[in-house]
């Protein structure tokens, strides 16, 4: 087992990577410990739940609602949940982002860990401390930062993982890869995605590696004033497609990263789109798709990153290197537009 650890706001959290299921029951107190978790998860790993007081949500990003909040609320009532209690979320992005947001509220505040099963939630999702709900089409409209005691890996829980939520996780780990570490680019330019499947080794540091990535530009700037803009690399056009297409968030960003590459081809002089491209496609990953640009830029309208009319957007000076531009949303739906027709 490795440990690493990164301080935020004064507070420490640790990620214990490659650790097993089992070791949970060493870092908190079983007695006053709810776990919340997914019915995929629940069935696949039952026997690990054993002994410990869970709540299972319904699987999917469509239920990372309020309602869904709601109703864990009134469960961690009937199970006589009160300050002392911590909260542990085992599984994917969505998982981890409800039980964040529920930690930071119930009684103004519990204590909480993450147990994170799937590559996108281990490279990304769980990382950072950002927790919250969709509304409507709207991703993350509603949330809280604040970051967890710590996050346990156990890579033997992604045995389970279907091929496309290995694919999803890879968008995550391109774009950490784009925006900031171009010899990890190379690396994945080399590669593919059995490569990381059938190595466990390298696996475990392909994730060691973008945990680094991610927590150390929130270290630096938890609260997204500088350097954290950076990891929304193609998270703008694709939040916005996301919900509105029901695509799976690894799809959007994927077709948002090629879509930034080809704006920043505009603003930055960039001229490496093929090679974003290649990357994508390498594992799986779609780059192109048919939307209707009026209808994004109607939900980019609402997007946490828009300043009055303008959009602080997140383009390439070169692999390895983001750069955040403010582009009026008047010539970012022309762009967008002629990024569609030029497809």
């Amino acid at each position: 087992m490795n440990k690493l650890q990164y301080t935020f706001s004064g507070k420490t959290t640790t990620w214990y990577l490659d650790a097993d299921f089992g070791y949970l029951a060493k870092l908190v107190d079983k007695d006053h410990t709810v776990l919340i978790t997914d019915e995929h998860l629940f069935a696949a790993h039952q026997k690990r739940f054993g002994g410990w007081s869970t709540i299972v949500i319904n699987a999917g990003e469509q239920y990372k609602v309020q309602a869904t909040v709601d109703s864990i609320i009134e469960q961690l009532i009937e199970l006589g949940a009160d300050r002392k209690t911590t909260l542990i979320g085992v599984g994917g992005g969505v998982v981890t982002d409800i039980t964040g947001y529920v930690a930071a509220i119930y009684m103004r505040g519990l204590a909480f860990g993450f147990v994170p099963t799937s590559l996108l939630a281990m490279v990304d999702a769980s990382v950072g401390g950002k927790n919250g709900i969709d509304v409507g089409v709207y991703k993350n409209m509603v949330g809280t930062i604040r970051q967890p005691q710590f996050l346990l890996y156990d890579y033997a829980m992604l045995k389970s993982l279907p091929k496309e939520e290995w694919v999803n996780g890879f968008a995550e780990i391109i774009k950490h890869a784009a925006i900031k570490d171009a010899a990890l680019f190379r690396e994945l330019e080399k590669n593919k995605l059995t490569t990381y499947q059938k190595d466990k080794a390298a696996l475990a540091k392909l994730i060691k590696r973008n945990v680094g990535i991610k927590a150390k530009v929130v270290e630096k700037d938890e609260f997204e004033r500088g350097d954290r803009r950076l990891l929304n690399f193609g998270h703008t056009l694709g939040h916005a497609i996301e919900n509105l297409y029901e695509l799976s968030h690894g799809q959007a960003i994927s077709i948002g990263m090629v879509a930034a590459s080809m704006i920043s081809e505009e603003f930055t002089d960039f001229k490496e789109t093929d090679r974003v491209i290649g990357a994508l496609k390498r594992y799986g990953l779609p780059t192109l798709a048919a939307f209707n640009a009026k209808e994004v830029i109607n939900v980019l309208r609402m997007d946490k990153k828009k300043v009055k009319e303008s959009m602080n957007y997140v383009l390439l000076n070169k692999i390895g290197q983001g750069v955040v531009r403010t582009i009026p949303l008047a010539e970012l739906e022309k762009l967008v537009q002629s990024i569609i027709t030029a497809r």
